[in-house]
Order: C-alpha cells, then structure tokens, then sequence
C-alpha cells in the first residue's frame, strides 16, 4: 500500500487544476516538496517518469526539480534513478528536535514495549493523515515498512480515530465531507455514517481499536495523549499481529498499559515546561 502524495494547490507547470491560494503562495515550492514526498520505504529509488505520475507534474517540470534537488544535495541519480539523500534528514530535524514530546516519550515506550513484546508508536494528525513522530519496534509484522515520517489515512487507523474523535465538530464535520474512503482491505469502514458512529464511539470511550482494517493480520489500539486543557494533541498506539493476540487480550492486557504510559508521557511533558513549538508547547 502506498499513500499517494497530495498537493494542496496545483497549475503552472504540473498540468494540475488550480485551487484557491493566497497572493503570497508559492507555487514552485509546493511542487518542489511533492517531489521530495514522492519517495517513501517501498519507493525509495524512482524513474523520473514515476515522480512525474505521482505527483501529477509533468515530465519537464519533474526533470527540473528533480535536477535542483540533485544540485541541492537533496537527491542522487544514476542517470536514471532517483533517491534521497541523509540531507533530507535536515528538514524534519528542527521540527522533532523541538519537540520534548520525542524526546520525553522514548523511554517510556521502550519500557512498554519490553512488557508487550510489540510495536508502539505515537502520531500527530496531519489533513486527512496520521504522521508517525516517534516509533519503537520490536519486530518487522507489517508488510509496509514504518519510520518516523510514515503516513496512514486516519480514517482507517487506529490513532487516527483517536485525533479525529478528538476534533471539534465543525472539523470532524469538514473531514467527513471531504475524506476519500478507500477499503485498504475488505474489513476497512467506508460508509461515512458507520465510520461517523465508529468516531463518536472513540471519543466516548476514549481509546480505539482497529481489527484488520489498515493491513490484513495487524490489530492496533491506540490512546490519546492530552494537553492541560484534555485536548487531543497526539496518540499513542500498539500494532500487534491478529494470529497472536486476541481483541480480548488487545483490550483487557494490552489497553491499561498503554493508558498507563500515555499518562506517564503527560506527566513528564508537563513537567519539563514550555520547550519548543506544536506539540511540546501545547502539553505544558
């Protein structure tokens, strides 16, 4: 499974429909950036003609940017493929380093991953994505490989249902008019009601569990991190493998652990004061 790259704007050069934009928009950035989202873990080396399909430039203006990218330090090529280079790595920086929630939450997700045995992860909600910020492994159980950076549509994950639950309603409302539901596999919910009930429900209970919806074999729960005033600001989450680990046991074992941290991760937060922008600051 791949997520496709989304422009919010499109026109000039890329052949794609203009949208609305403010005088100071920047064109020739947001396609510059596209190109860059273009790759991911399983596309980490692309033709020139991929880049262009995938995010909808056209040959000449794919070439070009993906040239300055090359002369940046950004990108290499062999003459034919194209892949990133560690400078990349310099543009997300500034952002997690900023950001006690990375840094805060790290030993206490290895202290539950050493006691489940699985996977967690913490995400941010980003337009119709969850954005993985933080990730402790323990073992390779998904055929899409995860780092920090991954995006998922939040519909169909775990964590995302955790954030859209937590949205104000004039958004969730906005999210459901404009989502595009996809089945990822045949369990996925797409009939926007149901998944409307579903979100409700999450909000209600206050944690949310995906079975098989995402990746076929992969369960997921996931719980809210929360700000000062109990606003959703990020979700924390444990992927298990669906041969293993009952829903019974997802949600009587796995789920009270996992509370637990997201509480622990809040305290300390809190605790180092205000430390930087977005996440960090709002957990003070």
């Amino acid at each position: 499974m791949r997520t496709p790259v989304r422009r919010t704007h499109g026109g000039g050069d890329g052949g794609t429909p203009s949208g609305a934009k403010s005088s100071d928009f920047v064109q020739s950035l947001d396609r510059g950036l596209a190109v860059i989202r273009a790759f991911d873990a399983e596309h980490p080396r692309l033709t020139l003609s991929e880049v262009s399909r995938t995010t909808g430039l056209t040959r000449a203006a794919a070439r070009r940017f993906l040239l300055t990218l090359v002369e940046l330090g950004y990108v290499r090529s062999d003459g034919r493929d194209f892949s990133l280079r560690p400078r990349v790595l310099e543009l997300g920086y500034a952002y997690l380093s900023g950001m006690s929630l990375t840094e805060v939450a790290q030993p206490h997700m290895e202290e539950l991953v050493g006691r489940v045995h699985e996977s967690s992860s913490i995400a941010v909600l980003d337009g119709h994505d969850v954005v993985y910020i933080v990730r402790v492994p323990t073992k390779r159980i998904m055929a899409v490989a995860i780092a920090v950076g991954t995006r998922f549509p939040a519909y169909v994950s775990a964590m995302g249902r955790v954030l859209l639950a937590g949205r104000p309603g004039p958004e969730l409302d906005r999210y459901m008019t404009e989502v595009d539901l996809r089945p990822l596999t045949d369990r996925t919910v797409v009939d926007r009601d149901r998944l409307r009930a579903v979100i409700e429900e999450v909000g209600r209970q206050g944690f949310a569990v995906v079975d098989q919806e995402l990746e076929d074999g992969i369960r997921a729960v996931a719980v809210p991190i929360r700000d000062g005033t109990g606003a959703s600001v990020a979700a924390i989450t444990i992927a298990v493998p669906a041969s293993r680990v009952s829903l019974e046991t997802l949600r009587e074992v796995f789920l009270p652990l996992l509370l637990a941290t997201a509480e622990d991760i809040e305290r300390d937060v809190r605790a180092q004061g205000p430390r930087g922008p977005s996440v960090a600051r709002t957990l003070r």
